[in-house]
């Protein structure tokens, strides 16, 4: 009968009513939750400046190893803190062969030994270095990405001296001061050629810049032939600025440079308290060094095409004035 609510079926149990649900905040938490903030364009891998991250990554990867690679082929060593690091068994063997400082020898575990490790720890052991044991992964901190061989050596950091020690160890040795000042030389065996020179010719010391210049590294040692541990080096903030201070004291400062008012051979001032500044092979002397000097030599050769390094140039200048203070000597004392 219509409108039997008892009717079979007609019964409508609570919660059966058609119609809008309710949310389902309450039912499923996790529905509400968030996936965070949209990664940027970079880090989507299907995003093109992504591949462009990624291809970035890989080029500079590439020039660390072939900096890495040139740095073992021309022996260059890393600078770790004020210490340097001698990387490569070539590199340590010469080293230790040249007598150069050193506070410490690494070798990996398990190193497959040659004559030149066995030089190595013979050598190190003579010179009463430490002999360190490292794992690979501390000789590559320790190198900086360096091939190193699994040999790595540990050289203290030069001590420089200061100007005035130069002019002491002349005053000392009764005889007037000679040193050679290097402007804007920045190759390490540039330095150390003026300093084998200098210890054979007889000059107190060489004057470098702070600032691009090259330092007394390993590389200058061996070149020095072990010069650099009889001539002392000092290190100036302002080269021009120390010249002018030696020229107060009564030191000539002469220059050396193309179209000078005269040749090393024929300088007026090679007997008195004398400083030969040497520039770089290209540049020459700056400007400011050399209007600072109070004059300028040259060293005459064959042709106008043909230059000469720091090094040679420093060499000849230094002969030509030892020559002359021989010469002079004698008359001196008669």
């Amino acid at each position: 009968m219509a409108g039997n609510s008892q009717r079979r079926g007609a019964k409508r149990t609570a919660g059966s009513k058609k119609g809008a649900q309710v949310g389902t905040g309450g039912h499923s938490r996790k529905a509400l939750q968030g996936k965070g903030p949209t990664p940027k364009a970079e880090d989507r891998t299907y995003h093109p400046a992504y591949k462009k991250k990624v291809a970035a990554e890989k080029r500079a990867a590439g020039r660390d190893a072939t900096d890495a690679r040139k740095g073992v082929a021309r022996g260059t060593r890393k600078a770790t803190g004020g210490a340097e690091v001698v990387a490569g068994r070539n590199a340590v063997v010469e080293a230790l062969r040249a007598e150069v400082p050193v506070t410490a020898v690494h070798m990996a575990e398990r190193i497959d030994h040659d004559d030149r490790t066995r030089e190595i720890l013979e050598l190190a052991s003579i010179r009463g270095a430490r002999l360190l044991e490292s794992s690979r992964g501390a000789l590559d901190q320790l190198t900086e990405g360096a091939v190193h061989q699994g040999v790595a050596m540990e050289v203290p950091p030069y001590e420089y001296a200061e100007v005035d020690d130069l002019l002491d160890a002349a005053a000392d040795a009764g005889v007037p001061p000679l040193v050679v000042a290097l402007d804007s030389v920045t190759d390490p065996r540039n330095l150390g050629a003026v300093l084998r020179s200098a210890g054979a010719f007889g000059a107190h010391g060489v004057i470098v810049p702070s600032r691009r210049s090259a330092s007394l590294t390993a590389s200058a040692w061996k070149v020095s032939a072990g010069a650099a541990a009889r001539v002392p080096v000092a290190k100036v903030t302002n080269l021009a600025r120390t010249l002018t201070e030696l020229k107060k004291s009564g030191v000539f400062v002469v220059g050396l440079d193309a179209g000078g008012d005269a040749t090393v051979r024929d300088l007026a001032f090679a007997g008195d308290p004398l400083v030969i500044v040497v520039g770089s092979e290209g540049k020459g002397l700056s400007r400011l060094v050399r209007e600072t000097c109070d004059a300028v030599a040259s060293i005459p050769i064959s042709s106008d095409v043909e230059s000469l390094n720091a090094g040679v140039a420093a060499g000849i200048t230094l002969y030509e004035i030892a020559q002359t203070r021989a010469a002079a000597a004698p008359a001196a004392e008669s």
